[in-house]
């Protein structure tokens, strides 16, 4: 696998792909890569001629620089899963890279998905992410770019931005991969001390029961029957909210034409975890 620590080295390998004409995956993660990232990199493998990966941990989508301070960075153990699944080649830039003007957000327009759920607690957060996730995609140059649906409101935000922006790229997103317990796989799991490990399976549990519900009651009525459900839990209920997939709007009533999504966001101690299933 190839190792390409600068922009210059990415751009003679995309020089090559293009003089080629072949197809070209690219998945860029911040790395701490677990089964999630490995199921998006082998589908790229699958799809395409060549496959990249990227490992930048951005410090513009971190509101909270304590979570910056703390993200897990494994990058020798990233290389080698890499390795034995067969992607080709990988791109670690440096902050210079990617911000050469000094650490700034680009004005994205993101058609309003980003003032809800993650954006509402997160401030700045998505404006962070498109930024360089914009500037890797023209960087790399992919036919396909893979996201899990784990972070599904920034893959709408990113959907909508390539579509704004006119990007040559297509974007796709993947299953939630989770662990045997149902907790969806997140690089900040290994951060969950052993007895939240075995709490934490009840966010799952209550997307389950949001989904079972949501066949016969209104979607405030499944908001409430679930916010109840953590009243008496050890987990710390930061928001749960029942939205329309594409607007990411929330709806007084289920239209039978259209998908919805329930997205969650918990503490468990002092580690925060989001999640979502589609519920009809």
């Amino acid at each position: 696998m190839l190792l390409l620590k600068t922009r210059n080295e990415l751009f003679d390998f995309i020089q090559y792909i293009h003089a080629k004409k072949l197809t070209l995956g690219f998945v860029p993660t911040m790395g701490a890569l677990h089964e999630g990232h490995l199921s998006l990199f082998k589908k790229a493998i699958e799809d395409n001629q060549y496959t990249i990966g990227s490992i930048f941990v951005n410090p513009t989508q971190f509101n909270n620089q304590a979570d910056l301070i703390k993200y897990p960075r494994t990058v020798e153990a990233d290389i080698a899963k890499l390795e034995i699944i067969g992607c080709d080649a990988l791109y670690l830039p440096s902050v210079e890279d990617l911000y050469p003007n000094g650490l700034e957000c680009e004005s994205i327009d993101m058609n309003g998905l980003d003032v809800v759920m993650e954006g509402a607690f997160r401030p700045g957060h998505f404006q962070g992410m498109a930024t360089v996730v914009k500037r890797l995609l023209l960087q790399v140059q992919p036919t396909r770019a893979y996201f899990g649906e784990k972070d599904f409101q920034q893959l709408q935000i990113i959907r909508q931005m390539v579509k704004t922006l006119q990007l040559p790229v297509e974007i796709l997103g993947m299953p939630i991969i989770r662990e045997s317990n149902g907790l969806a796989m997140s690089s900040r799991n290994m951060r969950l001390t052993e007895e939240f490990k075995k709490k934490s399976l009840f966010i799952y549990q209550s997307l389950l029961k949001a989904k079972e519900l949501s066949s016969h009651y209104a979607p405030e009525n499944v908001i409430c029957k679930i916010e109840k459900l953590y009243l008496n839990s050890d987990l710390k209920l930061e928001y749960f909210t029942i939205t329309e997939e594409e607007s990411l709007q929330t709806t007084q009533s289920f239209d039978p034409s259209k998908h919805y999504r329930a997205f969650i966001a918990v503490y468990a101690g002092d580690i925060r975890l989001i999640d979502n299933i589609q519920i009809r």
